[in-house]
């Protein structure tokens, strides 16, 4: 008999500056359990993980309102697209069959920021007929407004007008996904290059979002992706795409970098590639198998 799980949350934030401000995000949403945060100067966002069964929801709540209070976009600047200062918070089921109680808790909680906060809320990923985050914050916050402005969109719940320094907030249910980048020394159109040229919308790995993105702080430059389905797309396999690809760009990988947590599954078929393990899986996994008893 397997054992009951949380749901997950992600929230991400349009912080990853003022350490102040981190901390006291990290702190509201510390009425569920905190599993991590990561921050980046360049992206100038924070992403943070955590699990919960009631308190998930009043957790997230409370750090979609210090974020409302505490971020303001108009003085923003970073190299990830952003429309809120939470800027998307899905809530992710942990087993494939806890995807509806999923649903129903971003709905929950969607209600409550646009009633209780004032916040425009729009739904997004399996709530919005798949319809995720790309879509809203294509052209920025006043390029959304004009989208409502001219009935094009309207949000699910909340008003209707941006909030003036806060924006909106994307909620959405999807299923486990690994934010994975890859760091390059080249030249930011190298990096834009490999991107479009491994994700799914340019004939690349199905289910990979990918961006070409700048990192001055660290002098170098990335490709920063979302692997939606870790099955049809093995992390070992993306990145000796975007080797090869960077090679012919005269540029070099020099690292890869995990964003929060990541499927036991996916690291297990990245292990079992390396090590060339034949017919290695989760199932051989101690601590899983351990888990489904």
């Amino acid at each position: 008999m397997g054992v009951a799980l949380p749901l997950e949350s992600v929230p991400n934030f349009s912080e990853g500056r003022e350490q102040e401000t981190i901390d006291a995000l990290a702190k509201a949403l510390g009425r569920a359990e905190l599993l991590d945060v990561h921050s980046d100067v360049d992206h100038n966002r924070s992403v943070f993980t955590l699990v919960g069964e009631d308190d998930l929801i009043e957790a997230l709540l409370a750090g979609i309102e210090c974020a409302r209070d505490r971020i303001d976009l108009r003085r923003h600047g970073g190299a990830h697209p952003r429309i809120g200062a939470a800027d998307v918070v899905p809530l992710v089921p942990i087993t494939p069959e806890d995807m509806p109680r999923a649903q129903t808790a971003a709905r929950t909680l969607a209600g409550r920021v646009g009633e209780e906060l004032g916040l425009p809320v729009f739904l997004y990923g399996e709530l919005a007929d798949g319809r995720g985050p790309a879509f809203f914050r294509r052209g920025g916050p006043d390029e959304l407004q004009r989208r409502i402005d001219a009935g094009e969109l309207a949000p699910d719940f909340g008003p209707t007008r941006l909030h003036e320094s806060a924006g909106t907030v994307l909620v959405g249910a999807r299923r486990p996904l690994i934010a994975f980048n890859v760091n390059l020394r080249g030249e930011l159109a190298a990096a834009k290059e490999v991107a479009a040229l491994v994700r799914e919308s340019g004939g690349g790995f199905a289910g990979v979002r990918a961006l070409g993105l700048d990192l001055p702080s660290a002098g170098l430059v990335q490709v920063s992706m979302n692997v939606e389905d870790w099955e049809a797309a093995a992390l070992h396999d993306i990145v000796a795409r975007v080797e090869q690809e960077a090679l012919f760009r005269g540029a070099t990988v020099v690292g890869s970098e995990l964003v929060g947590l990541m499927p036991a599954g996916a690291a297990a078929a990245a292990a079992g590639a390396m090590l060339r393990i034949e017919g290695f899986d989760s199932s051989r996994i101690l601590e899983l198998r351990l888990l489904e008893r």
